[in-house]
């Protein structure tokens, strides 16, 4: 029996007003989400007593530091793995190691970092707690005492920091990407959580910066500057959203879900308990941090997972759409990845406020965020055109996309220079604001459809890797 065509047509537009109710609810509910972030980070910065000065860090703080372990993992980072070493030895800390992780790379980062500090091949016995690719050789220098450099087979960049973990001699570590530079009292600065309650803290992120325009001596980036690059220009303002807005705000709850691979402190004896990171996802540095919420909570211990604005690293980001994509969709990979291995903390209470709050909000963002957005670009211009929805819901869809994204990202610009002010000249600030505006029409839909690609690659079972980054590197003195 065939459906009367009148029926089957009213039946398709209210098909259609549903789908369309859908789209703007759950776009509604992220705008909604990312209102509370940006006034929460704004009264959690306001509540913090920032140390201003690396004088006032050291005076603050340098008698109640503990040893750290750098661990700095390298995968075809030629370009930038000798500034990043340098930036590592000249940090301002009493007592700290560097250990790099060379990843069976296949450029010559290995031999850039032996020429560069007269490296030659050392004994030094380790405990493999956690598991990793066979090691080929360990090298250190007299003239770098705190320095080893360990040689292993390639196995990506969790099985690198695992090889880390087993060298590392310190009860804290802290993981830092080859293509980045901390600033000097950086590590003062983010192991202020540990000094003031070393039983509960048990991992530490901070701020990560765009490097690109800036210029870089000796390891350090010596004049701040905005880069001439759009594609860099927008990344800075993703950076100041997701640091300065969205991590500061889930760390007031106790609900951060993520310290980034690129600058972050952990306790080492945690890390051995959960078993190191995952070899077989490529969002480590999300799964590291949820399993401490998981196994903390499963376990009974008190315990704070915590965000410091005020330290900051500086990275190169990708300047090309072809590199770009690649990182984006190797985010949105991960993310799916840890989302399903650990679902079951979504919306759990035994797992508090990252269960009740921290994973719906992975869910919102990462599983439901790409398809919602992506089918409203493409439907509900076409719903408005055949009469389906009125105009004042395809008003609404198009004020919480564009209008309500502009003032997000220029929120963080306000707090950026409210409160931590590392942009010297009102002329960046001029350009950012440009870029936050301009990022809302072509960029951010972009964004989507990379991350729909990592979407479709977790579907499909695509193979976890660390992809090629190709560095220009830093622009130097």
């Amino acid at each position: 029996m065939s459906m009367d065509p009148v029926a089957l047509r009213e039946y398709g537009e209210y098909a259609s007003y549903l789908v369309a109710t859908m789209i703007v609810g759950i776009t509604a509910a992220q705008n909604v989400l990312y209102f509370i972030q940006l006034v929460v980070a704004f009264i959690a910065l306001q509540g913090r007593l920032l140390v201003k000065t690396p004088k006032q860090a050291w005076q603050r703080l340098s008698d109640s530091t503990m040893p750290i372990s750098m661990l700095v993992p390298a995968y075809n980072e030629e370009a930038t793995v000798v500034e990043n070493i340098r930036s590592m030895l000249a940090l301002h800390y009493p007592n700290f190691e560097v250990v790099v992780i060379n990843d069976g790379s296949k450029d010559g980062t290995l031999h850039a970092a032996i020429e560069a500090f007269e490296l030659k091949p050392i004994e030094r016995s380790f405990e493999k707690i956690v598991p990793h690719q066979p090691i080929r050789g360990l090298y250190g220098s007299p003239n770098y005492p705190n320095l080893v450099v360990v040689d292993k087979e390639n196995g990506g960049k969790a099985d690198a920091l695992n090889a880390g973990i087993n060298h590392s001699r310190f009860p804290l570590f802290c993981a830092v990407d080859a293509d980045s530079l901390l600033e000097t009292d950086a590590l003062l600065r983010a192991v202020q959580p540990f000094a003031e309650d070393p039983d509960r803290v048990v991992a530490v992120g901070g701020t990560i910066r765009i490097a690109n325009g800036c210029t870089v001596r000796a390891g350090r980036v010596e004049n701040i500057d905005t880069p001439s690059n759009l594609l860099a220009l927008f990344q800075i303002v993703e950076y100041l959203r997701a640091f300065l807005m969205a991590r500061l705000a889930w760390s007031h709850f106790n609900a951060l879900m993520l310290v980034s691979g690129a600058f972050g402190i952990f306790k080492r004896s945690t890390a051995v308990d959960v078993g190191g990171y995952d070899i077989n996802t490529v969002g480590e540095d999300l799964e590291l941090i949820v399993k401490f919420h998981r196994h903390m909570r499963e376990t009974k211990q008190e315990y704070d997972i915590k965000f410091i604005p005020d330290p900051v690293c500086w990275t190169e980001a990708p300047e090309d759409l072809k590199v770009l994509g690649r990182q984006r969709m190797r985010w949105q990979r991960g993310a799916l990845e840890t989302f399903f291995k650990h679902i079951r903390m979504l919306g759990n209470p035994r797992y508090g406020a990252p269960g009740v709050i921290g994973y719906p909000h992975i869910f919102l963002i990462d599983v439901l965020g790409p398809p919602t957005e992506l089918l409203g670009y493409i439907l509900m211009p076409a719903f408005w055109y055949l009469g389906v929805i009125q105009w004042d819901i395809f008003l609404a869809f198009l004020a919480l996309t564009f209008i309500f994204g502009i003032f997000v990202s220029v929120g963080s610009l306000v707090l950026e220079e409210l409160e931590l002010k590392r942009f010297p000249r009102a002329s960046h600030l001029l350009l950012l604001l440009g870029a936050a505006v301009l990022e809302n029409f072509g960029y951010r839909q972009i964004n989507s459809f990379w991350r729909i690609a990592g979407f479709w690659q977790y579907v499909t079972g695509a193979k976890s890797s660390w992809g090629e980054m190709t560095r220009r590197g830093f622009k130097r003195s």
